[in-house]
């Protein structure tokens, strides 16, 4: 089937009047369909997988199906991405998404037979729900592309963990065997090596990656054949088989069917599992930005033992002040991670019953999670972890306030007599004593 050229200008429309009363019925304040290219894409796909299925099985003629292949290519080709104006949070557990797809690959595919002189008056178009719509539902369509759609995005943030990692490695390469002070409730406590700071940090990130990496993974498990509720009505006997296996020729990932579709149905667990991953990466990265925060205040009130790149004037009134600009931007996208993470984990936990249709609203923060985090790993490793530096001298100031040699003392003889011969970290405050803060005693 020849595809049709691209024409798509404001005044043409490929879409039709389910498409029109969801752009009457939902704001739009948030995100389109449009604004979410890879969820085009993937329905796109799933269009394409399923007419494929249905030309294979019977359901609908060779002449229809191959052009509703040719046009869900294009839409996945993201030829006609204009066409898709919907929000992408709705009501109807995204019904209209999946109708603004059907409408408008249903539009072009009868543009296509025109084309080719195969549109005629025996009654061969195309119809949305109908051909373009043939053994599906939203029920088992819109989660398979959300999980394509989530398997695609995360792979940015995949690599900016990953990159991120490695510049807490080099680091710890780079400072070696260096000492300096550890501290427990913020308290001088024994030492440690800069190595040994670095390595801890990046393993911390690497943890989060395997999390979010695991979780992405266990997407590939996709409900495209369950139709209503899981039991496949509407579909022929092994439409659910054809069609994942074309997905996966198509997508290029080892796809597979749940275990129990109703279940998948029922309660869409793995995205509560990728909003938890994406929490523990964004807590990770934001301990270790808060710990850097904290080694680099100063540079004379504070330890001032990190030297973080000076990106930018840190003030408007104070001259040759400098900010940890990187550092805070990360906690902060922590903070927005952690609280799309529970926004999605509360559209999972809202199913009823034999469905859950609360999966747009779970998409949607699950995308800004994964932007986040991308951003954040991004912009930590190649703005602060690069080219962030140990003074040595601050170190090693810090360093006569290490306890190794008391905890030796304690091994030795006891912590009884070793706690003897401790000298007084802090004198205590006694009346009379005048500092900042108190009351100088008035009895003498």
């Amino acid at each position: 089937m020849e595809r049709l050229a691209r024409t798509d200008t404001e005044s043409q429309i490929f879409y039709a009047d389910q498409t029109r009363l969801a752009l009457e019925n939902f704001p739009h304040g948030g995100r389109r369909l449009s604004d979410v290219p890879e969820f085009v894409r993937a329905y796109g796909l799933v269009k394409l997988a399923c007419a494929r299925a249905n030309i294979e099985l019977g359901v609908i003629d060779a002449t229809r199906g191959e052009a509703i292949v040719a046009a869900a290519r294009s839409v996945a080709a993201l030829e006609h991405l204009p066409q898709f104006r919907t929000a992408l949070v709705q009501g109807g557990g995204g019904t209209s998404s999946n109708m603004n797809v059907n409408e408008v690959i249903a539009t072009l595919a009868n543009r296509m037979l025109d084309a080719s002189g195969l549109l005629d008056g025996d009654g061969t178009r195309v119809h949305p729900n109908d051909h373009v719509n043939a053994s599906q539902s939203t029920n088992d369509t819109y989660p398979t592309a959300m999980s394509l759609t989530l398997t695609e995005r995360a792979q940015p943030a995949l690599a900016a963990l990953a990159g991120l990692r490695e510049a807490l490695l080099r680091q710890a390469e780079k400072g070696g065997t260096t000492r300096r002070l550890g501290r427990t409730c913020l308290r001088d406590a024994t030492s440690l090596s800069v190595e040994q700071t670095h390595h801890a940090q990046a393993n911390i990130v690497g943890h989060g990656l395997t999390a979010l990496r695991e979780s992405i993974d266990a997407l590939r498990t996709v409900p495209l054949g369950g139709t209503v509720l899981g039991t496949g009505a509407g579909a022929p006997g092994g439409f659910a088989r054809v069609a994942v296996a074309g997905l996966s020729a198509e997508t290029g990932l080892d796809l597979a069917s749940p275990a129990d579709v109703f279940a998948a149905m029922a309660h869409p667990d793995s995205l509560a599992t990728v909003a938890a991953a994406c929490r523990q990466a964004a807590i990770a990265m934001a301990r270790i930005a808060a710990d850097l925060r904290f080694l680099s205040a100063g540079p004379v009130g504070g330890p001032a033992e990190v030297v973080l790149p000076a990106l930018q004037n840190g003030s408007s009134i104070m001259p040759g002040k400098v900010n940890p600009v990187i550092p805070e931007l990360v906690i902060q996208l922590s903070y927005r991670v952690r609280g799309n993470a529970h926004t999605a984990e509360l559209a999972v936990a809202a199913g009823e019953l034999e469905l859950n249709v609360m999966g747009p609203v779970a998409l949607d923060a699950l995308l800004t999670c994964l932007t986040d985090i991308r951003d954040a790993a991004t912009y930590f490793a190649e703005k602060c972890i690069d080219g962030l530096q140990w003074d040595r001298r601050a170190t090693e100031h810090a360093l006569s306030g290490s306890l190794d040699g008391l905890v030796d003392l304690a091994s030795a003889n006891g912590y009884t007599a070793a706690s003897r011969q401790a000298e007084p970290k802090q004198a205590p405050v006694v009346p009379g004593d005048i500092r900042l803060g108190t009351t100088p005693s008035n009895s003498e």
